[in-house]
Order: structure tokens, then sequence, then C-alpha cells
């Protein structure tokens, strides 16, 4: 393909892409994709193409193929998961990023790339109000800064063991401490770390299902007598089911009495910490030892965008530095290499499309933005405590509200029946997307609000649905 071959079936795509994002914003397809487990894969050929093919071809079975097997998550009717924002503004970042096509292996091989990662992160650390103690740095999920979180935990508490005998040389027992509301990462990032999920514990949490810092220290004591090492502790600002949110002050002083390292999780919820507001929420997280925060998520940053921010970088830098010849300059004592900051060796430049973000809304524009989800969420709230029969289940700390449909006379497993009947109505209706999930023991429902385009007119036909569908 030439560049001008290039031109034109950019032009195309671009109008493509704003067609699709002004057809998704009005409705115009289900929010769920109506499509049976394998369609897609048996509409398209099952092997690959001998001779050329014209793009053109491939754009137009990007209309009639791909896109009826697409879930929306920019559709405002798109309640579930979590909010992922793929900004327009961000989306132009993401592009100019691919067509740059750079590769961050050090900072000669792109000054750009490296430059412009230290100072989005930069910008974000002081929208969201932490001090110049942190450093930071782009990763691709929460999960894998996580991963990186305990590798450097195991690290301090091993006093660097890797380089000697791993976590076979260890003397005792390295041990995890996370709340029984914490994401699934923290327990593929324990298992990845080489803890072992019979050290990875569960802590006690409160009637808000925030981690009780007393039952935390209580295990950790209790470790210490069976003569075993607590290494680490993952708290949660805005946990995956309620958006719950643990102490952090507190937990940060438990932490500091036995040297336990503290990774904060803030994943979805960081973005609200641009809101003045919001801070009280995390009070005690400049305490901690490393942080995430996904601007790929709430914020509008496209996927994938999570920084990762650390109170030491130099530790950081010794756990994860790899210095092979080639890759060796007569730079490396002036600047940072983003190799030694994460996992991979090579990076892509993401920063753009956080950069593109941030100069076109404006710290203002976003703060806006957020003001008004958690505004949908205070305003569902309100309607689920007045109307009999629902009952919310969880406080509403952030943007996420969690209901249940309880009738009289009914309870238990019946109770769990009707709850994934009326919400797989609604999903099944194409008009909302709302997820299920499992607290304490029993089936309710999630309604997450964030998506760019959802305005309070989406908010109450989705209550005018949630309502019909239990009567249904």
């Amino acid at each position: 393909m030439n560049t001008d071959e290039f031109r034109r079936l950019g032009h195309q795509l671009i109008d493509w892409i704003a067609d699709y994002r002004r057809d998704v914003a009005s409705g115009a397809y289900p929010v769920v994709a109506p499509v049976a487990p394998g369609e897609l894969r048996r509409r398209l050929p099952a092997s690959p193409p001998v001779e050329p093919e014209r793009l053109d071809e491939a754009l137009a079975d990007l209309t009639n193929l791909i896109l009826p097997a697409c879930t929306h998550w920019q559709d405002p009717r798109f309640f579930a998961y979590f909010p992922s924002n793929s900004s327009l503004a961000a989306v132009l970042g993401d592009m100019a990023g691919t067509g740059l096509a750079q590769l961050g292996l050090n900072w000669q091989a792109s000054p750009a790339l490296t430059e412009l990662e230290e100072l989005t992160v930069d910008w974000l650390r002081q929208m969201m109000g932490l001090s110049e103690l942190w450093n930071g740095v782009i990763q691709d999920t929460a999960s894998t800064s996580t991963l990186v979180a305990l590798l450097c935990a195991r690290e301090r508490a091993t006093n660097y063991g890797a380089a000697a005998g791993g976590l076979q040389a260890a003397k005792e027992p390295l041990i995890v401490y996370a709340s029984t509301q914490s994401h699934s990462s923290v327990e593929k990032a324990a298992l990845l770390a080489g803890f072992g999920r019979n050290n990875l514990r569960s802590v006690a949490v409160d009637d808000q299902y925030r981690m009780r810092a007393d039952a935390l220290r209580e295990a950790i004591v209790a470790d210490r007598t069976r003569g075993l090492t607590p290494c680490a502790v993952v708290a949660t600002v805005g946990s995956t089911a309620t958006t719950s949110v643990d102490p952090i002050g507190d937990i940060a002083q438990v932490a500091r009495e036995h040297g336990v390292w503290l990774h904060v999780d803030a994943a979805m919820a960081g973005s609200a910490m641009i809101l003045p507001e919001c801070r009280p929420l995390w009070h005690g997280v400049e305490e901690a030892d490393s942080l995430v925060v996904n601007p790929h998520k709430w914020l509008g940053a496209s996927f994938d965008c999570s920084t990762y921010y650390v109170r030491d970088p130099q530790h950081l830098i010794r756990v994860m530095s790899t210095s092979p010849s080639y890759l060796r300059t007569a730079s490396d004592g002036e600047v940072r290499n983003l190799r030694d900051w994460g996992i991979p060796l090579g990076r892509r430049f993401r920063a753009l499309k956080l950069w593109f973000l941030i100069r076109e809304q404006g710290v203002a524009g976003l703060q806006r933005r957020l003001r008004r989800d958690l505004g949908h969420a205070r305003w569902l709230a309100e309607r689920v405590d007045e109307a009999s029969g629902w009952k919310r289940v969880a406080p509403v700390p952030l943007q996420t509200v969690c209901v249940r449909h309880e009738p009289p006379g009914l309870a238990g497993d019946a109770l769990d029946t009707h709850t994934l009947a009326w919400v797989r109505r609604i999903n099944e209706s194409g008009e909302a997307y709302l997820t299920p999930a499992v607290l304490e023991g029993r089936w309710m429902v999630r309604v997450s609000f964030g998506v760019e385009t959802t305005r309070r007119e989406h908010v109450e036909a989705l209550w005018e649905q949630m309502q019909a569908a239990v009567r249904a």
C-alpha cells in the first residue's frame, strides 16, 4: 500500500468511525451483540487469502460481519461492568501513535515517546492531587501493574532474592493480604509472582464492604506468630462489585507497623480523584508504596492505558532493569529508560492518547463529565430507595448502584432466579446492558455509569425498563 492509497482508505475509515459513533450514540444498535457463539467465525474464511485483497472489501466486511458481532461499550445505554470510554480525542491520539510506529526500547529509540509519557503521567498525578513524591509510568492494564507491585514487594521482603535463589531460597513463606472484595487480578498476580494461593489471605470487610484494618492487623500478627513473613497488602479504592473504598489511612498504619508493602488498586475509581471533593475517599494514599489508576476506564483514554505510580522508582528499576549491550547508550545516565519500569522490553506510544484527551477536554471538562456520572448514580439510588420492593444492597460512594428487587415472600434460590431472569430480559431486549454479580452469596445487579454520551434521559429510561422487567 502506498501513501495515496492509505490516504484514501484512511479517509473512508475515519468517516466510518465517525458514522458509527454518531449512530451508536443514537441507540441504533442492540447494546449486546445478538449473535450465537461461533456465528461470526463461521461467516469468515477458515484460511487466509493466498493473494492480496483490496482493503475496500475488508471495510465492507467491517460493516456487514464485524459490527453486528460487537457489544457497544460506547452506547449511552451501556451500564455493565465498568465505564471504558474511548473519547474521540483519544482515538485520534491512538491513531497518531500507531501511525508514528515508535518503539520505546530506551530513551534514544524514541525521545518523544519517553518524555511525553513522563509528562502526561505527571499531568495526571497533579490532576489527582498526588504529591511530587510519586513517579509514574504507563502499563497496559491494572493486572500488570498489580503483578509489578507484588514483584517489587517480594524483592523488598527477600532483599532481592530473585538475583540469588528466588523464592525457593526464602526461609519462610511470604504472605499477601487483600480483602474479600478485591479484584481477581490480585489472586492472579500473587500466583504469577510465585507466592502461591495458600499464601494469599482474604481479609474480612465491614458492613460497607471495606477491608477491616483490625482484621488485617490480626491476620498479620497471626502469620508472624506462625513463623511466616507478611509481605504485601493490596487495598482497594473502588472494588469491582460495589465500588467500596477501603480505609487507606488505617491500612497504611498497619502496613507501616509491620513493614509490609502497600499497593492501592484504584483502577476505576482513581479517575474520580481529579475531583477535589472525592479525594477524602483515598485519605492516606500518600503512605502507600505503589498505586494503579486506569485512565482507560472512566477518564476516557482508549484501552489500553494503565498508569502505575511508585514512591521509590529506584527500587522499581532495580527489580525490573535489563541492560543488554545493544541497548546501552551514552545518554543512559541522564534519562529514563522505560524498559526498566515494567515487564515488557518495548512499549507503544500510549501517552499520545492520554495527551490528546487531556488537551481536548481540559481538566474542567473531565471534571464536569465525572460529576455528571456521580449525579446519575445518586439519582438512581434515590429512586431505588423510594420504590417498594426494591433494595439498594451497597453504599454508592461513586458511580455504581447495586440493586435487588425483592418481592414479598421471595428469598434464597428463588430470589436469585428472579434476579437473573429480570436482568436477562433487559439485556436480551437490546435496550440496555447490565451485569449481575454475587454479593454475600446472593445475586444482585450492578448499574455502572460512565459512558460519555449517557444523559439523564437514558438513566430515566433504564429505571422504567427495570421496573417493567420485574413485572414481566
